[in-house]
């Protein structure tokens, strides 16, 4: 018969869940929460091919940023061939993919192409990097304009 051990008689506490989250700053956390209220409105919504809908982005003005935050979140996951997990508005954790298109923003703000360029190999696809590094840097670019 297996036992488990009993949880009162352990003398290790429980280590802490990593609060990857707790590095942002507040700008960057407003950012990824803009994110994840578009990934979440974006979930039922069919998915766009990249290169139809970087064709279609000719908008300028208030409608910009949603519009290129949309087209990115339905294409994204398209363009590294996998899901894409995003969290709830206002969660504290941050997931890989959340994590690694923030430091795409951030590398982009920075005007390190180099990082950009090393982060965007590292996922996606040949063919997608173009569409995907365009739709950053307009992403970037809207939310600096903030």
């Amino acid at each position: 018969m297996l036992r488990l051990p009993n949880p009162q008689l352990t003398s290790k506490p429980i280590p802490p869940q990593n609060d990857l989250g707790a590095a942002y700053d507040s700008g960057t956390r407003d950012r990824l929460n803009t994110l994840r209220l578009c990934a979440m409105e974006c979930r039922v919504a069919a998915r766009t091919d990249l290169f139809e809908a970087c064709a279609l982005l000719r908008i300028d003005g208030e409608d910009a940023k949603r519009t290129f935050v949309t087209t990115f979140i339905k294409c994204f996951s398209e363009a590294v061939h996998g899901p894409v997990k995003w969290y709830r508005p206002g969660v504290m954790d941050v997931t890989f993919d959340e994590a690694w298109v923030l430091r795409c923003l951030a590398s982009i703000e920075a005007g390190d192409h180099s990082s950009f360029e090393f982060l965007l190999r590292s996922r996606v696809a040949k063919s997608d990097r173009r569409y995907i590094g365009f739709l950053l840097g307009r992403i970037s670019d809207q939310f600096s304009q903030v």
